[in-house]
């Protein structure tokens, strides 16, 4: 089973969310680390947040929500960022972030 790391600030932003998010959101990341493959509408491929990064696509209630994650390092599925989507396109503030830190992640692991 690959292990899933936490930024914490990803995890702060998950625990913000309605349980009904995070209890999906809970069981995508088992599926994730038992190493079945999503596809869309779930997930897909973030080729603008660098390579290797894609994300996790979960509608409730209250809105869009996505979660950012990298699952090409030695330590495991890294969970980068989370955050509700507002608009249709994906914020470019909420890229950068994500790649912020995902390097952040891979320097700790180092």
């Amino acid at each position: 089973m690959l292990p899933a790391v936490f930024h914490e600030k990803a995890r702060d932003a998950i625990r913000a969310v309605p349980r009904e998010i995070r209890d999906r959101l809970g069981k995508t990341l088992y599926l994730l680390q038992m190493g079945e493959k999503l596809a869309m509408p779930l997930s897909r491929p973030m080729p603008s947040g660098g390579a290797g990064i894609s994300e996790l696509r979960l509608h409730g209630q209250d809105g869009q929500f996505r979660t950012f994650y990298f699952s090409g390092s030695p330590k495991g599925m890294l969970l980068i960022h989370a955050f509700v989507k507002k608009t249709q396109e994906t914020p470019r503030l909420e890229i950068q972030l994500a790649r912020k830190r995902l390097k952040e992640m891979q320097d700790d692991t180092d």
